[in-house]
């Protein structure tokens, strides 16, 4: 049987054709086999290209030595390194290409279609098979929907129910971590997602076919590799596998902290004075946006946009994505509210992974690139890569966030702690991920200490403070960290975690880091060891829970290399903000 071992760093790919003409690809880490044969191959209108394949030729090894810009991320400066190989099978006069790209952080792949005409691609036949002691942090895709807002399942693959699961997909098998998503996808493809037989993770597309011009190409079926969960965590290999920015001139997009009245008090959205007094409070606290979100009136808009100008506030605006899904209503539409000023624009209720909808996506990111008009993607799907190609891309919802957690009369929690720690090992590795953390008045599981700690913990480009002015204004303390913590980093640095236990998260900005930390169960102490610090002492602001679901705050001195414990209370957290002492 026809195989071939493709490798670089510990990682290992090996691509096997059996006797029937079916490709199959095994994944070692270390040695190890930690994807187990699964089966390769897509059915075309044309052809079937999943069985009776011939083996014609192989290219490479090419290597992949990649340097690019990302303006948010949990890193701006990225370097993308590896080894490629193009395997090309032919059935009768047709044929099927096998991209590999392997890499220290993991491989992908994915499939080049040639014919004389559009491909049709009816399914595709991918899977990954792992083994059934394998532990599997997964997002069911509850009733086929597409919002990504459920919770995550802890359970073994081998326990696993037999449903569809959104990207992406997190494992521990044996030593190894992985995590399974894709990466690159466009208009000429639909976003994909994983149903679960009992034996394998296999590849389930929504729509009944999808339709490109030849060559159709795949997205990046892309497995995140890591003997520990840092390097799950600190990988950036979505936006490696992305395409480049198609935004040359990126000096106008400027991540930042937005101010978001909808969630504390839905009807203040249609006041001009009840905008105003957000403005005001926004500048007063060094947030750089506002959202404008449902209910805002277009006789009023100019006027609160020349109101924050003044004030050095942007203003963003919310819409419903069939408000602005023609090229005649991006003209029209877009382009008067950026007459009018606006910064950027929320759109909402993109429910879908269909090409239909991706075909949408590439409209309006081009349209709002075109206007620099930055972009939010709520109710919908997440990134694959997106913050890469299209830099005005700031952050999408795609996650179960503090919108379902508003306090209600009667209401429950409905959050378990673990679902917080679950989002930074998964959907936020995926990318920038608009949870609008930071509510102290939620119904919530966490602390007040844990809750502020979500503005380290989670990444997103926009950050929306979603709490009531008068919250945030009974928790000074806690106010004065989100005056100034950023949202865009340089450094991404898990210092220990598990997504069921506790996280602890280092992250820098220029020259001062923050260290982000939430349990989940019991009261303890965290330990942070400080080694990730240039030498001589620093400066350690502490935040942490107080009695009165308060903040307390305090600073110490501590030395690059030394480490710091913290009591942390039940289900509990703290923030560090370190600023190096000048001598």
């Amino acid at each position: 049987m026809p195989n071939w071992t493709l490798s670089d760093h510990d990682i290992e790919v090996a691509v096997a054709l059996s006797p029937e003409g079916e490709l199959t690809m095994e994944v070692r880490h270390a040695g190890r086999v930690v994807v187990a044969p699964s089966r390769l191959g897509l059915r075309a209108a044309h052809e079937d290209l999943s069985t009776g394949l011939a083996f014609e030729a192989i290219s490479g090894p090419r290597r992949i030595d990649e340097s690019y810009r990302t303006v948010i991320g949990k890193r701006r400066e990225h370097r993308h390194t590896a080894t490629e190989w193009t395997l090309a099978f032919a059935k009768g006069a047709h044929r099927l290409d096998l991209q590999v790209r392997v890499a220290d952080q993991g491989v992908a792949y994915r499939y080049s279609v040639p014919w004389t005409g559009p491909v049709t691609v009816m399914e595709e036949v991918s899977e990954y098979v792992l083994a059934a002691d394998a532990r599997a942090v997964l997002l069911p895709y509850e009733n086929g929907r597409s919002d990504y807002e459920e919770i995550h399942h802890h359970t073994t693959v081998g326990a696993a129910e037999h449903i569809l699961y959104g990207y992406p997909s997190l494992f521990r098998t044996g030593d190894s971590w992985l995590l399974v998503t894709e990466s690159n996808l466009d208009s000429t493809y639909a976003g994909s997602r994983l149903r679960f037989d009992g034996r394998a993770f296999k590849l389930d597309l929504p729509d009944p076919y999808v339709t490109a011009a030849s060559p159709l190409v795949t997205p990046w079926r892309t497995t995140v590799i890591g003997a520990d969960l840092a390097a799950i965590v600190e990988s950036d290999l979505v936006t490696g596998l992305a395409a480049p920015s198609r935004v040359e001139d990126t000096g106008w997009i400027r991540p930042g902290a937005a101010a978001w009245s909808w969630w504390s008090d839905g009807p203040s959205t249609r006041d001009l004075d009840a905008q105003k007094r957000w403005v005001d409070f926004a500048a007063a606290n060094g947030w750089p946006y506002l959202l404008a979100d449902a209910g805002w009136n277009k006789e009023w808009m100019p006027e609160l946009i020349a109101y924050a100008r003044e004030r050095g506030v942007g203003v963003w605006l919310w819409s419903h994505w069939q408000h602005v899904d023609t090229e005649l209503e991006h003209r029209q539409k877009l382009a008067l509210w950026k007459e009018w000023g606006a910064v950027g624009v929320k759109i909402d209720f993109t429910e879908s992974d269909g090409q239909d909808r991706m075909r949408w996506f590439d409209s309006i990111l081009a349209a709002t690139a075109r206007l620099q008009l930055m972009v939010v993607f709520h109710g919908g799907t997440i990134p694959r890569g997106t913050e890469r190609t299209w830099p005005q891309f700031m952050t999408a919802e795609a996650v179960k966030g503090a919108e379902w957690i508003k306090p209600k009369p009667g209401k429950l929690p409905l959050y378990p702690p673990e679902h917080y720690l679950s989002l930074a090992f998964t959907r936020n590795v995926q990318g920038p991920m608009d949870f609008t953390p930071c509510t102290f008045t939620a119904v919530r599981t966490i602390s007040a200490g844990f809750e502020l700690a979500l503005s380290v913990l989670f990444e997103s480009g926009v950050q929306h403070f979603a709490d009531g002015i008068e919250a945030y204004e009974a928790r000074p303390e806690a106010l004065r960290l989100l005056s100034t913590v950023p949202v865009a980093w340089d450094e991404t640095r898990l210092l220990s975690g598990d997504p069921a236990d506790h996280i602890l998260l280092a992250r820098r900005n220029g020259a001062e880091w923050y260290v982000g930390a939430g349990v989940a169960g019991e009261a303890r102490t965290l330990t942070v060891p400080l080694d990730f610090l240039d030498d001589g002492e620093w400066a350690a602001e502490i935040h942490r829970d107080a009695p009165g679901d308060l903040i307390h705050t305090e600073t110490v001195t501590v030395a690059a290399g030394s480490k710091l414990d913290l009591a942390v209370a039940p289900n509990g957290g703290f923030t560090l903000h370190l600023r190096k002492e000048v001598s």
